[in-house]
C-alpha cells in the first residue's frame, strides 16, 4: 500500500547519507585549513542531516519498509572553502527541489504523513542553504580576510 512512499523515502535517505559524508569531508578539510567556525558549520549541518536520515528511516520502518543504506553520490574532494560552499548550496537546492516533488508525490499516493515529513525537510534544507549562502556572501564581500579571521578564532587562547 505504501510502496511509492517507501521508494521515495529510500531515495531521500540515500541523498541524506551522501550529504552527511560530503559535509563531514568538508568539515575535516576546513578544520585542517584552520577555518574552525566554517568547519563547525559544516559539522553541525552534517549532524542535522543525520537527524533527517533518522526521521526518514523511522518513517520507512513505520510504513513496513526496509531501510536501504545506499549513498546517492560519492564524496567530491574539494579543497577551497568557496568551492565547498558552492557545492553545499547546490546540494541543498537539489534537496529542496527533491523534497518538494516528493511531498507532491506522497500527497498523490494519499500518504499525508510522508508528505508532511517531506515538507518539514524542505524548510530545514532551506535553512541550511541560507547559512551556506550567507557564508559565501561574506567571502565574496570580504575575501581572504574573512577566512583569515576564522583561522585566528580557532587558535587556542584566541578568546583572551
Amino acid at each position: 500500500m505504501y510502496e511509492k512512499s517507501i521508494e521515495l523515502l529510500n531515495r531521500a535517505i540515500a541523498d541524506e547519507l551522501a550529504a552527511i559524508h560530503q559535509y563531514m569531508y568538508f568539515h575535516f578539510r576546513l578544520d585542517d585549513l584552520g577555518y574552525v567556525p566554517l568547519a563547525n558549520l559544516l559539522k553541525m549541518t552534517a549532524i542535522q542531516e543525520m537527524l533527517h536520515a533518522e526521521r526518514i528511516a523511522e518513517r520507512i520502518l513505520f510504513l513496513g519498509g526496509e531501510v536501504e543504506m545506499e549513498l546517492a553520490f560519492p564524496v567530491e574532494k574539494i579543497h577551497e572553502a568557496e568551492a565547498m560552499l558552492a557545492r553545499a548550496r547546490e546540494l541543498e537546492q537539489g534537496a529542496i527541489a527533491m523534497y518538494n516533488g516528493f511531498a507532491m508525490e506522497a500527497a498523490q499516493a494519499a500518504d499525508s504523513g510522508t508528505r508532511k515529513l517531506f515538507e518539514e525537510l524542505v524548510a530545514e534544507e532551506e535553512g541550511h542553504w541560507d547559512q551556506f549562502e550567507r557564508q559565501a556572501d561574506f567571502i565574496a564581500r570580504f575575501g581572504e580576510r574573512y577566512l583569515a579571521l576564522q583561522s585566528f578564532q580557532g587558535e587556542p587562547g584566541a578568546e583572551e
